[in-house]
């Protein structure tokens, strides 16, 4: 790596905005997650060298790597290197499922009767997954069970164009994130949800085996990948007779 190569690599960081500049180093490094030989479970270059790479110090190199690690994009092992984080089923849980029982303990739903079908977007879909007009989407219902009971009615809006071919001969994963990460190589990274009370009505009540104006909590989701895509909608009501949705705060 020359001089010359570090003054680039230090003046496209500054380029990009006015954010602090391990936020860019940080922004680098996600881009070439999936796009740039860094696959899930990879080693990825030595810290030093990528700090010379982008002209830029270990410590804003560092701080870059703390924060990806501290979103588990990364993962640091003791005297072996900083790694791709793999998706495993059970990391996905305790990311992205947020439900807990009377006693703390997290819940592990299950997933049955799921269908899948594709279709052009709707307006709605579009504005929720930005979207092109003509674009595809692959649309999946589903229920989620705890104790062999129905517990969550699902509805997850997909665009095609990024997970051609799911499901077609197979059913439906349990946990979606790490299957889009291993046959699609799409890493969820964030998401908003929406949290709000609702009433059930004649579908809700149908598919969760429950009174209609039984109260339910919705959650409408919109995940992004690691590349700041939004890949997926996901509209869920849940029944709250002996769970509890709980978040850290910090």
């Amino acid at each position: 790596m020359t001089e010359r190569d570090n003054r680039q690599g230090a003046a496209a960081l500054k380029r990009v905005d006015s954010r602090p500049l391990y936020a860019q180093v940080r922004e680098v490094l996600l881009e070439r997650i999936g796009t740039s030989g860094w696959m899930p479970g990879d080693l990825i270059p030595n810290e030093f060298a990528i700090a010379r790479e982008l002209g830029v110090s270990q410590g804003t190199m560092r701080k870059a790597l703390d924060s990806l690690a501290a979103d588990r994009v990364l993962v640091r092992r003791q005297g072996r290197g900083t790694y791709v984080a793999r998706h495993t089923p059970a990391d996905v849980l305790f990311r992205f499922f947020n439900f807990f029982d009377a006693d703390g303990n997290r819940i592990e739903p299950d997933s049955c009767r799921a269908t899948l079908a594709a279709g052009r977007a709707t307006s709605q879909e579009r504005a929720k997954l930005t979207l092109g007009p003509r674009a595809k989407v692959i649309r999946i219902s589903r229920i989620r069970t705890w104790n062999g009971a129905p517990f969550i009615f699902e509805t997850i809006i997909l665009p095609e164009a990024f997970f051609p071919g799911l499901g077609k001969g197979r059913s439906v994963p349990n946990t979606l994130y790490d299957h889009f990460q291993k046959a699609y190589g799409v890493t969820i990274g964030r998401g908003e949800e929406l949290l709000t009370a609702i009433a059930a009505g004649p579908a809700e009540a149908a598919a969760l085996g429950i009174a209609e104006g039984m109260a339910l909590l919705k959650l409408d989701r919109v995940m992004h990948s690691l590349q700041n895509q939004r890949v997926e909608w996901r509209s869920s009501v849940c029944r709250l007779d002996g769970a509890a949705y709980r978040v850290e705060l910090r």
